[in-house]
């Protein structure tokens, strides 16, 4: 079975994953910063960024996984 030896992640398709995970991250931290059950910014912060840190990197796991399937579904058909 030969198959063609293409690239599924490029370095552009990294940047701009890059990019949308950071756009992810600000969002998920300014929805998430009002359901911190805590008075104390620091605390609003931390637990807000470290739950948005964790959200992000699924995020990324998640295209990182579409991006591979689609363009091994789109080589399929061709």
């Amino acid at each position: 079975m030969a198959q063609s030896e293409s690239k599924l992640v490029t370095p552009v398709s990294l940047a701009v994953d890059a990019v949308l995970v950071v756009a992810f991250f600000v969002f998920m931290f300014g929805v998430l910063k009002p359901h911190v059950p805590s008075n104390d910014p620091k605390m609003i912060w931390l637990w807000a960024g470290l739950t948005s840190a964790c959200m992000s990197g699924v995020f990324w796991l998640a295209i990182q996984m579409f991006r591979v399937v689609l363009k091994a579904q789109l080589a399929a058909k061709k």
